[in-house]
């Protein structure tokens, strides 16, 4: 009551009634005080007197009557007025605008209150909204760093299976499922389970496999769409068994696809009503599905890209057999079947002892090609580079066949690849055995130059020099090809030029992407 009375005073200050008021009672109490004291003075009342007392008690009952009725019919609902206002203001729980005991201002209450009533309205809406916004930002942060961890695993070294699966749980998270399961599309076009959550071993076995167009349960797949079904009889009547109790379940399938193949699938069954109707997971669901199809093709293409450079090894090999000991047993071969015939035909034990003899050789030679073949296959080229390789090898040939070898080096430095230095050895080596078996050479010239960013390699002789013919039957001139094989691989061009007594002639042009040569 005290602080209603204290309202009171601050809006009658405010209003500045309170001097106006205490002077009218002021002036009022005074005139009957005059009128009193007149009376007494006198001895007697006039009746024009009594009619002026009479006047002003009338008019000071007036004055404390409506002075009452100002504050309970309008001060005091204003002060409790503006006190509930203040409260509902301030957001007070329980606040609201009163309707009781407030005289002549309850209309004005029920207009506030309306009004309250409807920014309580705008504050819930706008709580709601803030709360939605606030977990669909939540939303948008977890799809985010799922979508993160998906770009992530692309580039790890862990297995597709352990890949798939460990999405496999996040899937099922992500929309509360009850089972889900994972399938790859295998190399014979059938779906081969991965695994399984909430599925027990008799199921997961029962659907080890399903043809490429059917997914789990027999629903057809959509190209980059995801599938909902309301219905697991399909299931059921698949598996001869009821896969789920009496409530019904929501079957969601999600693509993994890559460029409009599709590579795998994720199924899950979740309970209704479910997520078909949330745009937001379907679509992130979607997109996780294509970048695991990424990484499910990234995978592939590495285990092919490896497949194929296991093939280019054997390749390499059978390239460096034939460089060294295929050429040598060849020559074994030929001198067997001369002694087969001297022995068959003149019984020459001398000539057959010769041939036992350079058999003999041969097969000596065949074992330092082996070896060297073996020593090669560790350190292709000196550790050093190409240059210090290529005067190791031709001071070697010299030694070896006393044929006199002049090397030029026209280059102060390279700076090539490894793979492009071993190529380039190969061919020197190649060019070297064919001069050493069939070329009846004096003198080779071995030179290597540098010039406008492109390096020239030649090996010339002065032997008897042979017939360029096409390629007759497997195994003929497989040296040259195999010469002109190493040079496409590196991107150079390989010319081969020769003439029956005029020697022959090995030239390769490669242009290095860099400008890795330096011309003296």
């Amino acid at each position: 009551m005290q602080s209603e009375g204290k309202k009171i005073r601050e809006i009658l200050k405010r209003a500045r009634l309170i001097y106006p008021f205490a002077f009218s009672l002021l002036g009022l109490v005074l005139v009957y005080i005059a009128a009193f004291v007149h009376i007494r003075s006198m001895g007697m009342m006039s009746t024009d007197l009594g009619l002026l007392i009479l006047a002003v008690s009338m008019t000071l009952v007036g004055v404390i009557t409506s002075a009452v009725l100002l504050k309970n019919q309008l001060l005091r609902p204003l002060a409790r007025l503006q006190e509930s206002v203040s409260q509902v203001c301030q957001g007070e729980p329980g606040a609201q605008v009163l309707h009781e005991d407030l005289g002549v201002l309850e209309h004005l209450s029920h207009d506030i209150d309306s009004v309250y009533g409807e920014l309580s309205e705008l504050y819930e809406d706008m709580d709601n909204r803030v709360e939605r916004q606030t977990r669909r930002l939540a939303q948008k942060t977890a799809s985010l760093k799922i979508l993160y961890d998906v770009a992530a695993s692309i580039n790890q070294s862990e297995t597709l299976d352990a890949l798939l699966l460990r999405f496999l749980r996040i899937f099922k998270e992500m929309v509360n499922g009850k089972t889900a399961t994972v399938r790859l599309v295998s190399r014979d076009g059938r779906m081969r389970l991965v695994g399984a959550i909430g599925l027990d071993n008799k199921v997961a076995k029962e659907q080890d496999l399903l043809p490429v167009q059917l997914c789990q349960c027999g629903k057809a797949l959509t190209s980059a769409d995801l599938l909902c079904e309301h219905d697991a009889e399909a299931c059921s009547r698949m598996n001869n068994r009821v896969m789920f109790s009496a409530e019904q379940v929501e079957v969601i399938s999600v693509p993994l696809e890559y460029h409009d193949d599709t590579l795998g699938i994720y199924t899950i069954y979740v309970e209704q009503p479910g997520v078909s109707g949330r745009e937001d997971i379907m679509e992130l669901l979607t997109t996780i599905g294509s970048h695991l199809g990424i990484a499910i093709a990234k995978q592939r293409s590495d285990e092919e890209a490896h497949r194929l450079s296991i093939v280019e090894e054997r390749t390499a090999l059978a390239h460096e057999l034939h460089d060294s000991l295929a050429q040598t047993l060849a020559g074994l071969r030929f001198q067997v079947r001369m002694l087969a015939d001297t022995l068959t035909q003149n019984q020459d034990y001398a000539a057959a002892s010769r041939d036992l003899e350079r058999i003999k050789n041969g097969l000596d030679e065949a074992n330092r090609e082996l070896r060297a073949l073996l020593g090669n296959f560790r350190a292709p080229i000196d550790q050093r580079g190409l240059l210090p390789a290529l005067r190791r090898m031709t001071n070697r040939f010299s030694e070896e066949t006393g044929i006199q070898v002049f090397l030029q080096l026209n280059c102060r430095s390279l700076r090539l690849h490894p793979s492009e230095e071993m190529q380039m050895v190969r061919i020197v080596q190649e060019s070297l055995a064919n001069i050493r078996k069939h070329a009846q050479a004096h003198m080779v010239r071995v030179m290597l130059s540098c010039r406008d960013e492109e390096l020239q390699l030649l090996i010339e002789d002065d032997g008897v020099g042979f017939v360029q013919a096409p390629i007759g039957s497997p195994g003929e001139h497989i040296g040259l090809s195999i010469m002109e094989e190493r040079a496409r691989r590196m991107g150079g061009e390989l010319r081969i030029e020769s003439e029956p007594g005029e020697g022959t002639r090995v030239e390769m042009f490669y242009r290095p992407t860099p400008a890795i040569a330096q011309a003296e």
